[in-house]
C-alpha cells in the first residue's frame, strides 16, 4: 500500500472519529449534561407552569450537575415558546415545559400552526392540575346555582380569562357555557398570571385557573371560589365542592405539565431525563409543594404520557367540533 493511501486513511478514520464522537453532535448520557441546560417555558412568571417548572428545574440543576435554565416566553396560547423549542437542536440542552393547550388543544383550534407536535417526543408528565372556577368577591354570587342563575340573568356581562385564545381555560369558559346556558365574555391574557391579576382588580368576572394561580388568593379570600373541575375535593380546599357536587356532571377540567425535548433527541439522553424528573417529582419535599398548590403529582414514563396525550386530544377534540370553535 503506498504512502498516499496509507495517509488518506488515516486522514478518513481521523474524521470519522472526531465527527461520530463529537459531543456537540451525539452527547452520550454518560456525560451529559455538559453545559447549562434551556428549558422554554410557555408561561409568564407567577404562573402554573412557571411554578411548576421552576421547582422541578431546582432539583434538576442540583441532581444533575448543570444549571437548568427557565426561560419564559408566554403567549399565543404558549405557541411562541413552542414554536421556538421545535427549531432548536435534538442535543438535550433544550427542552420544553409542555401543558395541555401546548399539546391538546392548539393543534385542534389552529388550522395553521407554527409548529408541529411530531416534532417533540414526551419526557414525563408531571403534575395534573384541576381547574377551579373563582369569581371576584364583589360578585353577589356564593355558589355555583347562584352564578348560573346571574350569568342567565345578564347575558354577556359577565366576563372569564384564559391563558391564550385556544388555552385549556378558553376551551373550560366555552364548555361551562354550552352545558350551562349561559353566555360569557372571553378575555384572553398571556398566561395565568395577568389574567390572575385582573380578577384580583375586578378588572373581570371570573376565571378558570389551576390551584397554582387561586388556592393562595383563595385562602387570603382576594377571591371566591366556587367549585373545582375534579372527581374529588382538593385536600388543602376541602371545603371548596366539585363540580359535580353543586349539579354540573362531567365538567372535568384542567391542564397538566410536563417536558418535552425536540424530536430526535438521543434515546440516552431522553432515558436519563426521565429518570432525573421522574426522581425529583417523587421526592417527598417535591410532592407536598406541588400538591400544596393545588396539582397532583404524576411523574410517569415517556410512554404513558405519549398515551394520555393522545387520549384527551381524541376527547377534547369531539368537544371543539361540537362547539365549532376554530382559531387562526
Amino acid at each position: 500500500m503506498s504512502r498516499q493511501i496509507k495517509h488518506f486513511l488515516l486522514v478518513c478514520s481521523f474524521i470519522y472519529a472526531s465527527f461520530f464522537t463529537s459531543p456537540s453532535l451525539f452527547a452520550q448520557s454518560t456525560n451529559y449534561p455538559q453545559r447549562p441546560v434551556r428549558v422554554l417555558n410557555p408561561s409568564s412568571p407567577g404562573g402554573g407552569a412557571d411554578v411548576i417548572g421552576r421547582i422541578i428545574q431546582q432539583e434538576l440543576t442540583r441532581s444533575m450537575g448543570q444549571t437548568f435554565v427557565v426561560e419564559n416566553r408566554p403567549g399565543a396560547a404558549n405557541i411562541i415558546a413552542t414554536e421556538i423549542a421545535s427549531k432548536a437542536l435534538p442535543d438535550g440542552y433544550t427542552l420544553l415545559l409542555g401543558t395541555t393547550g401546548t399539546f391538546v388543544t392548539n393543534p385542534l383550534l389552529y388550522e395553521k400552526l407554527s409548529y408541529s407536535t411530531k416534532q417533540f417526543e414526551a419526557i414525563s408528565l408531571v403534575a395534573d392540575a384541576p381547574f377551579i372556577l373563582s369569581v371576584h368577591p364583589s360578585l353577589p354570587v356564593n355558589n355555583l346555582p347562584e352564578l348560573i342563575a346571574y350569568a342567565k340573568e345578564n347575558p354577556n356581562k359577565l366576563s372569564f380569562a384564559s391563558f391564550g385564545n385556544g388555552s385549556s381555560s378558553h376551551l373550560a369558559g366555552e364548555l361551562f357555557q354550552m352545558l350551562t346556558g349561559t353566555k360569557l365574555i372571553h378575555v384572553p391574557y398571556k398566561g395565568s398570571a395577568p389574567g390572575m391579576a385582573d380578577l384580583l382588580a375586578g378588572n373581570i368576572s371570573m376565571t378558570f385557573d389551576s390551584g397554582l394561580s387561586s388556592i393562595p388568593n383563595i385562602q387570603a379570600k382576594k377571591i371566591r371560589p366556587i367549585a373545582v373541575a375534579s372527581t374529588t375535593r382538593l385536600a388543602n380546599l376541602p371545603e371548596v365542592p366539585t363540580f359535580s357536587e353543586v349539579g354540573l356532571n362531567n365538567f372535568y377540567v384542567g391542564s397538566w405539565y410536563g417536558f418535552f425535548a425536540p424530536a430526535g433527541t438521543p434515546v440516552d439522553i431522553m432515558k436519563k431525563l426521565n429518570q432525573q424528573i421522574v426522581q425529583a417529582s417523587k421526592l417527598p419535599e417535591v410532592t407536598q409543594r406541588i400538591n400544596h398548590l393545588g396539582a397532583i403529582v404524576v411523574a410517569n414514563t415517556a410512554e404513558d404520557f405519549t398515551k394520555q396525550i393522545a387520549r384527551e386530544s381524541e376527547t377534547w377534540s369531539l368537544v371543539v367540533k361540537k362547539l365549532g370553535l376554530k382559531l387562526d
